[in-house]
């Protein structure tokens, strides 16, 4: 028997890759953020977003102007409608009385759904959570 000392095997060790994302994902700014903070690039954003909201809104309008424009258009090119009458009621007042309310309906429809999409667009730039976005960092490179 020998009188060498045990050996005790060494401490565990417990190895990991370096914190490189977490330190790359606080220097970048996201949109929110900068919508948040006021800047000038979030400020840039909701123009954007305000001008095709107008946008959206003048062309609706002006196609539903249109639309209501031509009920008295239709009625000098063919005065033959002048003289029509529906139930004791004349033609040209049930046209302009009731046939507007179905065209401010789907207008109304029209410029509700594509309102919405532009806002779900604008929203999904600036959630944070989505990752197929560019981000830009605080340095240049």
């Amino acid at each position: 028997m020998s009188q060498e000392p045990q050996r005790r095997p060494p401490a565990r060790v417990r190895v990991t890759a370096p914190r490189t994302r977490a330190a790359a994902a606080r220097s970048r700014y996201s949109v929110s953020r900068e919508l948040a903070e006021q800047s000038e690039l979030g400020e840039m954003f909701i123009r954007s977003l305000m001008r095709s909201q107008l946008r959206l809104a003048l062309v609706v309008a002006g196609g539903f102007g249109l639309i209501l424009l031509g009920v008295p258009v239709l009625m000098l090119v063919f005065p033959s409608v002048n003289g029509m009458s529906v139930f004791t009621v004349p033609l040209p007042w049930l046209l302009l009385g009731a046939g507007v309310y179905p065209v401010i309906f789907v207008c109304a429809v029209l410029y509700n759904r594509a309102a919405a999409r532009n806002e779900d667009r604008f929203r999904q730039l600036v959630d944070d959570d989505r990752g197929s976005r560019p981000a830009w960092s605080a340095e240049p490179e």
